[in-house]
């Protein structure tokens, strides 16, 4: 397993490590504590960063282009799995107060 394929795999929130969890907040760029708002705000900007149709017209290289494709296809992948993990792990639900 490479060491982003562990944010992609199922598992119950209990098993998530600390270590996952700062993983996780690395590439968001988020710091403990994190707000529900703050996570939605990191998840978008990541994004955007790496929206892999930016790279389109950057380089007359096909090879370079394909190359900073797929690394923002991967990184978009690991944005949305780091999201998940952490609005399951640290965000609690809504539970209104009878």
């Amino acid at each position: 397993m490479t060491d982003r394929a562990w944010l992609c795999d199922t598992r119950l929130v209990n098993d998530v490590s600390e270590q996952d969890v700062a993983h996780a907040l690395e590439i968001l760029g988020l710091t403990l504590p994190v707000t529900s708002d703050a996570l939605d705000r990191a998840k978008r900007v990541q994004l955007y960063n790496w929206n892999p149709t930016r790279y389109a017209n950057l380089t007359n290289n096909p090879a370079q282009y394909m190359t900073a494709y797929k690394k923002a296809e991967e990184m978009t992948k690991l944005v949305e799995a780091s999201h998940a993990l952490l609005v399951a792990v640290l965000v609690p639900d809504d539970v209104p107060n009878p």
